[in-house]
């Protein structure tokens, strides 16, 4: 499987540990920036990720920037991603099993180097439940085509 990952300056060292990890889980990292430590905008590097999932040219995406909270507004913006913005393994766990999530998105200033590497892994190899959640999603992605529709207008 393939994953972008992406990041602030604020993420950078975290994104680094966790592209580390990654060939570890058979996975094939695709940077998306940014590359240093110089002050970037996070909207730029949400966008690439996310662009890349919601157009199925890429699985799955992992967002990283201080508090997670800007990337996960950005790439909740694209249709069909779903991005989940996971503090501890519950989250994580959760973010894929009950809905699907397909960008992992990351606080580097709430979490370490360790909780980052066993989120990931767990939202790595937890499977979506489907069930009633299909069901859920599929009223999800309903709302983002009406929404789509309206905007044509």
């Amino acid at each position: 499987m393939k994953i972008a990952i992406g990041c602030d300056h604020a993420g950078l060292e975290l994104k680094e540990s966790i592209k580390a990890l990654l060939p570890g889980f058979g996975i094939d990292a695709l940077d998306y920036g940014t590359g240093d430590n110089c002050s970037v905008d996070y909207p730029d590097y949400g966008e690439r990720v996310s662009v890349a999932v919601s157009s199925g040219e890429i699985e799955r995406g992992i967002l990283i920037c201080g508090t997670g909270l800007g990337m996960s507004i950005v790439a909740n913006k694209f249709p069909g991603v779903r991005a989940t913005l996971c503090h501890n393994p519950l989250t994580a766990r959760m973010g894929r099993l009950h809905n699907d999530s397909n960008i992992l998105v990351l606080g580097a200033k709430i979490i370490d180097d360790e909780i980052a590497a066993e989120i990931v892994k767990i939202w790595l190899e937890t499977p979506f439940e489907g069930q009633r959640h299909s069901r859920r999603l599929e009223k999800i992605s309903i709302i983002e085509t009406k929404l789509n529709e309206g905007n044509k207008e």
